[in-house]
């Protein structure tokens, strides 16, 4: 199981949406919409993606880092450094 189980449904409901949004995009391109409102809607599911990111790691946090660090050694250190590289790469993007 994994830690973000519990918000499965939550998580997919808002994977489907930037999935429509990434379609709408796509669409403007193709009739030709003002750039400045194709990248406007670029950033909005540019924002979108991020909240799934935010969800994901706060259940990775909670689930499968807390667990690791109840079990303390290795496995805790592997997390940790599991968790901080993901989040380093979620900032600089």
């Amino acid at each position: 199981m994994q830690g973000y189980d519990g918000d499965k449904a939550k998580i997919l409901a808002r994977l489907r949406r930037v999935e429509g949004q990434v379609h709408a995009v796509a669409q403007m391109v193709e009739d030709d919409v003002y750039c400045i409102d194709v990248l406007t809607q670029i950033s909005a599911a540019t924002s979108a993606l991020k909240a799934v990111s935010v969800m994901l790691v706060d259940d990775h946090l909670n689930h499968c880092v807390r667990q690791a660090a109840a079990e303390g050694g290795e496995v805790a250190d592997e997390k940790l450094s599991e968790v901080e590289k993901v989040i380093s790469r979620l900032v600089r993007s």
